[in-house]
């Protein structure tokens, strides 16, 4: 029998581009005006490769966006002149104007029905590699717990966050279900620990890995469908 059903958060229950990019240009606002000296030398694509070249010179920061964002915002600002102490503290006003923007994501159109629907019956979580809150937003109340990759200090597909889930809610891998967009990250990962999986396909490309998901579904409402498939072949 399936009991838990676990869910990657970005562009598997929103679409995370466009919260991205105005939570970019919230942060990019709060340094124009508090931060002048950067804005005027770097554009925003500039300001984006330069947290990328961050990220390479900062591996161990590769399971805490977070901490890497900051740390770019941090850098950048040492290299337009700032004091240490400004810098510091540019640095989290500016993530702290990032983060709340980040918070506006607008869930799929079905995704509150469905993720209610399935909550009734099932002990639902959120594991993530990005960095919102689920209990943020008005569709955690559907949710009984979460994790991320800064929480756990391991992204997926590493098996952390799927072990995390486990330990959490007392159910075995053949109990679950995982629930993702991304091929390797939610499906190979989740199939990894013996997870049954869901590839959520929006945009009904072809399948781009090894073993298949167990389930695929081209939109929202279609997944308690697939999940009582799923229970039905697993004898649940």
């Amino acid at each position: 029998m399936i009991r838990v059903i676990t869910f990657d958060l970005d562009d598997t229950l929103w679409d995370v581009t466009p919260t991205l990019l105005r939570a970019e240009a919230a942060q990019n606002a709060w340094l124009a005006e508090h931060r002048e000296r950067v804005t005027t030398q770097f554009d925003a694509a500039e300001l984006r490769r330069l947290r990328m070249r961050t990220f390479e010179l900062h591996p161990d920061l590769k399971h805490h966006i977070s901490d890497l964002r900051r740390q770019a915002l941090y850098e950048i600002q040492l290299h337009c002149g700032y004091s240490e102490a400004l810098a510091r503290q540019g640095a989290e006003a500016a993530f702290d104007a990032f983060l709340r923007v980040r918070h506006q994501v607008e869930p799929y159109e079905q995704a509150l029905d469905v993720l209610q629907a399935l909550s009734e019956r099932y002990v639902l979580g959120a594991l993530t590699n990005g960095n919102a809150d689920i209990f943020k937003l008005d569709i955690g109340e559907y949710f009984d717990f979460s994790f991320s990759a800064e929480q756990i200090g391991a992204s997926k597909p590493l098996p952390d966050m799927f072990h995390a889930s486990m330990k959490e809610t007392g159910a075995r891998s053949h109990e679950m279900v995982h629930v993702g967009d991304h091929p390797e990250h939610d499906v190979a990962g989740a199939q990894a620990v013996g997870m049954y999986t869901v590839w959520a396909n929006y945009s009904g490309t072809g399948w781009p890995g090894d073993t298949p998901a167990d389930e695929e579904v081209r939109n929202l409402e279609d997944l308690p469908a697939a999940v009582a498939r799923i229970e039905r072949r697993s004898g649940g």
